[in-house]
């Protein structure tokens, strides 16, 4: 069957129309992510049993084990995607089939050691994160991680595997896949946890099973004939070059994706102590509401990431800097629209989560402070993917993680200590840390960006990563 060079219009066609060809899928795949955890909230909630708060205590208490598993999901996943459309800007298709093959083989690796010691230390981990959550929300948190760790191996590969469908010209196929599973999700959360009365178990089996069907069908495209990159023979030798590639950009998004679990760690332990179970649910609430947001952005980023990438290996840079200009906008519009309607609406978005006085009562202004600076936040995203998806990676992680490490956690351990003595309201001071680094977070990301400008010169060349095997192993 012929193959089709699917990658051409990435280097022809008009970037506006490029952008949203991409970015419709990519950003229905990043809503669809969230829906995973959004509907598992919303059925847990609201659960017959009396156990909702519970539910959602326990969900909240497990949030820094599974940052942990997808931040080395995207480890390999972003890493991959990124070095499959510089190399393929390059036009060296045998490359980015060993780039397909080797970010496999990592996938096993990673998900082999995660799923192994997530069996062996999942109690202690918990314990540790949820130290002063109630025996009840703690259990019910060990029962979900036991049925939902190998859901998490499938997690990472579906998502890698997805990258690399959009990276090699497939935007829709990725969207359809996402969409598919969030379907399967939905469906199987009702029936486990309204109908068969599951419980926290049916909300694991329900994502477990979804992701595995979207990972059959991620894997089944690879292995078409007709696919313009696929699994080949030579594609699964491992070579430590191309980990070493995959790694050095992954770093970014991994880093990111660690800071996030230890930042929800600290937010937890601090929710925790000053409001307890009743604010460690709200936060479960509002970060899985506020993440709406945050998966469009990135939504739009991933779109914009095989555009930049394939362009700046091809070194068009005048379609790299249209490219970054045209995501930024869309971005910024995307966050002004949902600091809006977080500032008017709090109480309507908490409710779809639980419905309880105390919950709306401290749901609301929670969900304001974490979204008043959503265009901020945007800002500092699209920042951090660009330089992820041309070659940058210390400049991405130092973007990345301005918000979630250098600022957060230090202003989340200091801040509400000082507003507890002074008004007895250390919750408050939580949630205004998570304004604060925003802001901090944005300032430093426009400094970065400026001293870098100069990847958007007309004469700016990309470096050449060593080794020089590198150059274009077409005959490996």
């Amino acid at each position: 069957m012929e193959q089709i060079d699917t990658t051409k219009e990435l280097e022809t066609k008009p970037i506006k129309s490029l952008l949203w060809q991409y970015a419709l899928p990519s950003v229905a795949s990043q809503v669809v992510t969230s829906v995973y955890n959004i509907v598992d909230s919303i059925f847990l909630g609201h659960s017959s049993d009396g156990n909702g708060k519970l539910y959602l205590a326990a969900l909240a208490i497990t949030f820094p084990v599974m940052n942990i598993i997808h931040a080395f999901g995207s480890l390999v996943g972003a890493g991959s995607a990124a070095r499959m459309s510089i190399v393929l800007g390059r036009k060296d298709v045998r490359w980015a089939e060993k780039i397909l093959g080797n970010s496999v083989l990592l996938t096993f690796f990673f998900g082999f050691l995660f799923v192994s010691a997530g069996y062996i230390w999942t109690s202690p981990i918990l314990s540790l994160f949820g130290k002063d959550a109630s025996q009840e929300a703690l259990g019910f948190a060990c029962e979900y991680m036991d049925i939902v760790l190998p859901g998490m191996f499938l997690v990472t590969l579906t998502f890698n595997l997805v990258g690399l469908i959009r990276s090699s010209g497939y935007p829709m196929k990725g969207m359809w896949i996402m969409i598919g599973g969030a379907i399967a999700n939905i469906i199987l959360d009702y029936l486990f946890i309204s109908v068969f009365n599951l419980g926290l178990k049916g909300a694991a089996w329900g994502t477990t099973i979804s992701m595995g069907l979207s990972a059959l069908v991620a894997v089944q495209h690879f292995i078409k004939p007709s696919s313009f990159i696929r699994f080949r023979s030579h594609a699964w030798a491992p070579k430590l070059y191309i980990f070493r590639n995959i790694l050095a950009i992954g770093i970014s998004p991994f880093s990111m994706n660690f800071a996030a679990f230890a930042v929800v760690a600290v937010l937890n332990a601090q929710l925790t102590h000053y409001g307890g179970d009743d604010a460690v649910a709200v936060y479960g609430v509002v970060n899985r509401a506020a993440g709406l947001i945050i998966m469009m952005f990135l939504g739009v980023c991933q779109a914009m990431q095989p555009i930049a990438g394939y362009n700046y290996g091809a070194r068009r840079t005048d379609r790299l800097r249209a490219i970054y200009i045209l995501t930024m906008k869309v971005c910024l519009a995307l966050g002004i629209f949902g600091m809006a309607v977080s500032l008017v609406f709090p109480r309507t978005i908490v409710g779809c989560f639980n419905s309880e006085p105390e919950i709306l009562a401290m749901g609301a202004p929670a969900l304001r402070y974490l979204m008043v600076f959503a265009p901020f936040i945007a800002f500092t995203i699209v920042n951090s993917q660009l330089f992820q998806s041309i070659d940058q990676p210390w400049i991405a992680i130092v973007t990345s993680l301005s918000r979630q490490v250098i600022f957060l956690i230090p202003i989340s351990l200091i801040l509400p200590g000082v507003m507890f003595r002074y008004n007895g309201d250390g919750v408050t001071g939580v949630w205004l840390s998570c304004t604060i680094c925003d802001l901090l977070g944005a300032v430093l990301s426009a400094f970065l960006l400026v001293t870098h400008r100069q990847v958007f010169h007309d004469d700016y060349v990309p470096p050449v990563r060593k080794p020089r095997k590198e150059v274009g192993p077409t005959k490996e």
